[in-house]
């Protein structure tokens, strides 16, 4: 996520739509206080969600079974 001030924001908002086309949420702030977030629409959010799922799905695929306790256990390691 990016921040910019409101007066940067006015001077560079072509370039800041660029960015969020390509899925960035920028924080645009007035006085250090955020007054307004741009962002890519919930709707390719959930092209982006689905995309990462299919990812996981197919890695799942070429991978062995993990226990339960195998997770835990790499979890937990360094922790002590």
């Amino acid at each position: 996520m990016k921040t910019i001030q409101s007066a940067a924001a006015k001077a560079r908002f072509s370039e800041l739509l660029d960015d969020v086309e390509r899925g960035e949420t920028i924080v645009i702030t007035r006085h250090g206080k955020p007054i307004a977030h741009i962002g890519p629409p919930a709707i390719r959010r959930r092209e982006d969600v689905e995309a990462a799922i299919a990812g996981i799905k197919e890695l799942r695929k070429r991978t062995k079974p993990v226990s339960v306790e195998e997770l835990l256990a790499w979890r937990d390691e360094g922790r002590k």
